[in-house]
């Protein structure tokens, strides 16, 4: 990795991985994957139709739900949908575009699947075909509350299911790793 350019750490700089080098990173060797998988203990990726599946998330264990692909244009699944559950309702109302500025939604969602996990919760999060946006957000929440670099993040999510943020989301996750880094380098 160039530690060329970037926020300091110290004597050293930190430049995040290129979006080729997390291309590479999320493209190689991949494998079959199902509808859902458990990427980080108690926290899963998975697809739409999962999430509509209340007795499947209930035989999970899933307290809460984080729905990347939110609002009446996309899954519908909102708090309503759920009423009849225990689970509770984070929603996201994005589109999976590389011109889709998804940032806004890193540190809330971050903070509520934190919360989940924090109450023993199990934490379901799902887009529609469960690599891109879902994927997005899963990395967010690795490296804002878990405090793993964007790599770190990647490889433990890769170890359990193929993912593929699209390269707008990658871009944002690179200015969320460095914004990190400086920030965790100026609290020693």
């Amino acid at each position: 990795m160039n530690k060329a350019n970037g926020p300091k750490t110290g004597e050293l700089q930190y430049t995040p991985p290129s979006i080729s080098e997390l291309l590479s990173l999320l493209l190689k060797k991949r494998r079959p994957t199902g509808p859902f998988n458990e990427v980080w203990p108690r926290v899963y990726i998975g697809d739409a139709h999962t999430a509509q599946d209340k007795a499947l998330l209930r035989s999970l264990g899933v307290t809460h739900v984080v729905n990347a692909a939110g609002g009446p244009a996309h899954i519908d699944t909102g708090p309503g949908f759920y009423m009849d559950t225990c689970i509770q309702y984070h929603g996201v109302e994005a589109p999976d575009s590389k011109d889709f500025d998804l940032s806004p939604y890193f540190y809330p969602t971050a903070d509520f699947i934190h919360s989940g996990l924090s109450q023993g919760g199990k934490v379901f999060v799902h887009c529609a075909r469960r690599i891109s946006r879902s994927a997005a957000l899963v990395l967010a929440y690795l490296m804002i509350q878990e405090r793993l670099s964007l790599a770190e993040a990647a490889k433990v999510v890769r170890k359990h299911r193929n993912i593929l943020p699209n390269a707008g989301f990658l871009s944002q996750l690179c200015y969320l790793d460095m914004t990190l880094t400086l920030e965790r380098s100026t609290e020693k």
